[in-house]
């Protein structure tokens, strides 16, 4: 498979863009040596790999999920300057 000026200004379109006949030229070029990459890759050899979500392995950076005591609704409430009785209240944002 190839791409062809055509195919660049069909590419344009679809993103709304619009350029010259030297960078449909360029990009024609470009598009086409990354398609020769791609068989390039599609030609190696991978039916002892195994598929990786990741390149690299990566352990779980996560703490443990430990149940601690949390402050008291009074006390989040304590300095706010408008609140309820159990809720901030705040500016209106949506009109």
């Amino acid at each position: 498979m190839s791409v062809t000026i055509k195919d660049v200004e069909h590419i344009a379109k679809l993103a709304k863009l619009e350029f010259s006949e030297a960078e449909k030229e360029k990009f024609t070029h470009q598009f086409n040596d990354i398609l020769k990459y791609m068989e390039q890759l599609n030609s190696v050899d991978t039916t002892n790999i195994e598929p990786l979500a990741q390149v690299i392995e990566l352990n779980n950076v996560f703490r443990d999920d430990i149940v601690k005591p949390s402050i008291s609704t009074d006390e989040a409430l304590k300095n706010a300057p408008d609140k309820t009785d159990e809720h901030f209240k705040v500016p209106k944002v949506i009109g």
